[in-house]
């Protein structure tokens, strides 16, 4: 695999689609760099939680050169030393179209090395071969969403001083939600599309600055990693919550939609597969 430490070299250019299996497509990208702009160490994480790829597109032969359909889920440790560049995860997942595999065991176990060797860490993979056993879809989001008020907005630059004296003196637990989160890819500035889910403990959080921060984000260049940690930061600094999760399903691209999880006091997604997804 190829450790990019300079510019990115396949997002936002042209490239050629291979169909044979090639795992040097895969390129890591070091947490670090989104990080550091957070002041995060990679040594003392405030949170634990991983990214939840869903990959929709991946095929393969099998030993008679029958196609084979899968849907697979992949999970990144949140811990681990890089993410992995979408682009070339796609082109990588695309290489196992013309490749013959004797049996969905042996596509599983060369995902799970190839995707560990890029993370830096072991990464989870869930092969669904009969998709009527994929989860259902859940077609609302649950709990509170903040998306009805009535708001005025002129400004879509990001800006985290909305949460400036963002709480009150009441004591809650809540989920609060929103399916407004936009941003923009760091490198090629296509829309990212997602629904985040807020699930704290603390002094109750204003629902109209909340959501006045998560819209700030529509113009904001970040992947989606770095948006998720972004938030849960930026409300660990000026909110204080004793316990926060923050979970973004984002809309799929090229067959893959990535999900980050980040949370300090939870193991468990907060929801499953949304409408949009």
């Amino acid at each position: 695999m190829h450790m990019k430490t300079a510019e990115i070299t396949l997002l936002g250019k042209n490239t050629s689609y291979v169909q044979d299996y090639t795992p040097d497509l895969l390129e890591s990208l070091p947490r670090s760099r989104g990080r550091d702009e957070i002041s995060i160490k990679q040594e003392n994480l405030p949170f634990s939680g991983f990214d939840l790829w869903t990959g929709f597109e991946l095929s393969w032969l099998n030993g008679k050169g029958k196609p084979i359909v899968a849907i697979a889920e992949f999970f990144i440790p949140a811990s681990s030393d890089n993410l992995i560049e979408s682009k070339s995860f796609k082109l990588y997942l695309n290489s196992f179209n013309q490749t013959k595999f004797a049996t969905p065991e042996k596509v599983h176990s060369t995902l799970e090395k190839d995707l560990s060797q890029a993370a830096g860490s072991k990464v989870q993979v869930k092969l669904y071969i009969n998709l009527n056993h994929y989860p259902a879809i859940t077609t609302d989001i649950p709990d509170e969403c903040i998306d009805h008020l009535d708001i005025n907005i002129d400004n879509y630059e990001f800006n985290p001083d909305y949460l400036i004296n963002a709480t009150s003196e009441e004591i809650v637990s809540e989920t609060l939600t929103s399916n407004l989160l936009k941003s923009n890819c760091l490198v090629t500035n296509q829309p990212d599309w997602g629904s985040v889910i807020i699930r704290y403990e603390g002094k109750k959080i204003d629902r109209e600055k909340l959501l006045r921060y998560l819209i700030s984000f529509r113009t904001h260049n970040e992947f989606h990693e770095q948006c998720v940690e972004r938030i849960f930061t930026d409300l660990n600094h000026y909110c204080h919550p004793e316990k926060l999760t923050i979970f973004a399903r984002y809309t799929r691209r090229g067959g893959l939609d990535i999900n980050p999880f980040r949370s300090n006091f939870e193991t468990s997604l907060p929801v499953d597969r949304l409408i949009r997804q």
